[in-house]
């Protein structure tokens, strides 16, 4: 396949969106439906300050298989960002809960021409109270017009839940990527969340982020700061 052509990359969203039509058509069943809304800002030695706004929405069939989606618009000092992304995820398997997903992923910042193409199989065991998320991120990125670049870099996410109740989730994770972003093995987050359940349908989520941006651990290009909250509905 010719990954240089802009073409490719406008097409293969679709089969992300179509992959769950192809399932059987027999007993297929809507068993859950969850749809998010928030708004993010941040502050960082690089970029200074930056903010953007972001919808979540997934469904699940049959209590096994789940197709989600999102979108993000940010802002940033000289121009805008674009995020978004489609995963389909099965799971659990084997009476645990463990997971395996397959996500697309694109990061684009029209100003410098940049766009960021990434596909990211994961392998995931997530737990009430912890959990572990890993796999190979396979990242495209072209520049002002010339040829992608191609990187491939370990994707990790790993939480703990202190509390994790009917009413309140408290917990901690450490990773370098999430649903809009996959980074490298030195760009990574360690954040603070939290997520208040009023009902069995609405829930309150914020998030404290520690960014670090490194080729290397600790070999830091800047290091930032981020707060997150927002409202998830589940029906």
């Amino acid at each position: 396949m010719n990954t240089n052509n802009p073409v490719v990359w406008k097409l293969l969203p679709l089969l992300f969106y179509f992959l769950p039509f192809s399932l059987p058509a027999l007993n297929v069943q809507i068993t859950g439906k969850e749809a998010s809304i928030d708004f993010r800002g941040e502050y960082n030695k690089a970029l200074l300050y930056s903010v953007d706004f972001s919808t979540i929405g997934s469904v699940e069939l049959n209590k096994l298989y789940t197709c989600k989606s999102g979108i993000s618009f940010g802002a940033i000092d000289n121009g805008f960002t674009i995020h978004t992304f489609v995963q389909n995820r099965i799971g659990p398997l084997f009476g645990q809960p463990l997971y395996f997903s397959l996500a697309y992923i694109y990061n684009g910042l029209p100003a410098y021409e940049a766009h960021a193409h990434t596909l990211l199989p994961v392998a995931s065991f997530n737990g009430r109270r912890a959990g572990i998320n890993i796999g190979p991120g396979l990242c495209f990125t072209r520049f002002y017009g010339e040829k992608s670049i191609f990187e491939s870099m370990l994707s990790a996410y790993v939480y703990v839940n202190f509390v994790n109740n009917e009413r309140l989730c408290i917990g901690m994770s450490l990773g370098n990527f999430n649903d809009f972003y996959a980074g490298t093995t030195g760009s990574y987050s360690l954040s603070l969340n939290s997520l208040i359940r009023f009902d069995k349908q609405w829930s309150l989520i914020n998030n404290i982020e520690l960014l670090q941006s490194g080729s290397v651990a600790l070999a830091a290009n800047f290091y930032g700061i981020a707060c997150r909250t927002g409202v998830r509905f589940t029906w």
